[in-house]
């Protein structure tokens, strides 16, 4: 029979690669051991963007969210609420998120022809003043609208460079990021 892993090591053997299931049962559970209930709890977080590409970085009001929602072991779910703003886990150094604005432009630039954004030929989901923002809505397939992360110990387990990031692609407007932390609480 394997014998438990500690709570306090658990972060440092996951991030190692070390890490292994532990078989639960009914003898292994201490009768003094605190009683963990299943949660879900879930915010929206209100953003205003300045600007096509702009990266912000949100991974202090994540934390934030973990914080009240008492999880300390599952996962938690950060989801953009738009089609054209992206969230992301990437590194925080100014000059990479430099770099990630110049491929994205390059790869799938604004001046480009998009049917989108062809007002003569589309007919569906068209409100008034409607921008063209095809390339908006292609840079976020290759992007994504979420990103789900463990939670270890009440701590998002992050690598040493890790941040979470929403991305407006389009332009200035108020933006939505769903985040919702599932799992054990200490309670």
């Amino acid at each position: 029979m394997m014998s438990p892993i500690a709570r306090g090591d658990m972060r440092e053997q996951i991030e190692s690669g070390t890490a292994r299931s532990v078989p639960v049962s009914s003898a292994s559970v201490s009768a003094d051991a605190p009683v963990s209930r299943y949660a879900v709890y879930a915010e929206t977080l209100a953003y205003e963007t300045e600007h096509a590409l702009q990266f912000i970085d949100i991974t202090d009001e994540v934390r934030a969210v973990l914080a009240r929602s008492g999880v300390v072991s599952g996962t938690l779910t950060v989801f953009s609420k738009h089609t054209t703003a992206a969230v992301i886990v990437n590194e925080h150094e100014p000059l990479l998120l430099n770099d990630m604005v110049r491929a994205l432009s390059r790869l799938i630039p604004a001046e480009d022809y998009y049917e989108h954004n062809d007002f003569s030929i589309r007919t569906v989901n068209i409100e008034e003043n409607e921008p063209p923002n095809g390339h908006s809505h292609i840079q976020h397939l290759f992007l994504g609208t979420s990103e789900t992360i463990p939670v270890v110990d009440g701590q998002l387990l992050f690598g040493r460079w890790q941040s979470v990031f929403l991305i407006e692609l389009d332009h200035a407007r108020p933006r939505g990021v769903f985040v919702q932390a599932m799992g054990l609480t200490a309670r």
